[in-house]
């Protein structure tokens, strides 16, 4: 087997849980708040379930984040949007920005749990942790090379991909969760207004996301996940 494909195939199983978690519980998130705030349309169609399998997209799942490392490095992915009708909340202009925050939220915190636990597994195995981020997987044989390792590479790859999303998801381009927060908040002719964006936003995003025009995320996204990873780990 060719180092390029052993790499890839390293890459894919550190990723694929991560991946799952980070948009399924993203999705989740979205579904719950939308059925306490009075929409159980997510509820009626099985999607508030940890069941990884019915929050999938095969493109936005797998594809996308295997395209997007692989292009330039950077990590982005997304499941199946759970159904809401903004028209059955309580209160479906307000309601919407708790809805809309709730996954972002839900990566923040999964990127929390994750140092946490990532700073726990260091702090008990100094020695795994060294041989993580000196990037030596190789012939290890040891509990801490055999397992403890793979788990480090996981947790700290969890806290970065839930950082990311999180960050993503907050650009107010309807229909990234910042842009319905946004609309939210607007007054009401303005939000209109501003909608309308959605049908052309997911081009928006991959277009700012894989061109970088004007290098807008070196001074924007860039900085804002780079400082709260630091803080993090």
């Amino acid at each position: 087997m060719s180092g390029s494909i052993s790499n890839l195939i390293q890459t894919i199983s550190v990723m694929a849980l991560p991946v799952i978690l980070a948009v399924a519980l993203h999705e989740v998130a979205h579904g719950y708040v939308a059925w306490i705030k009075g929409d159980d349309t997510a509820k009626r169609m099985g999607r508030i379930t940890l069941n990884p399998i019915a929050h999938i997209h095969w493109f936005g799942t797998i594809v996308l984040p295997i395209t997007f490392y692989m292009a330039s490095g950077f990590l982005f992915a997304f499941a199946k949007p759970v159904p809401v009708n903004f028209q059955n909340l309580h209160n479906p202009k307000k309601d919407m920005v708790w809805v809309a925050a709730a996954g972002p939220i839900t990566n923040l915190i999964l990127a929390v749990i994750s140092a946490l636990i990532l700073k726990i597994i260091i702090w008990l195995n100094p020695e795994a942790s060294s041989v993580a981020y000196s990037n030596i997987l190789s012939h290890n044989t040891s509990f801490a090379g055999a397992f403890i390792v793979p788990v480090i590479y996981m947790l700290h790859f969890s806290v970065l991909l839930n950082i990311v999303l999180c960050v993503i998801n907050l650009i107010p381009v309807p229909p990234a969760d910042g842009g319905r927060i946004v609309t939210g908040l607007l007054p009401d002719k303005h939000a209109m207004a501003y909608a309308k964006m959605e049908p052309y936003g997911f081009f928006i995003l991959i277009f700012i996301l894989l061109i970088n025009p004007l290098n807008i995320l070196n001074w924007t996204i860039y900085p804002l996940i780079g400082g709260i990873l630091k803080l993090l780990l």
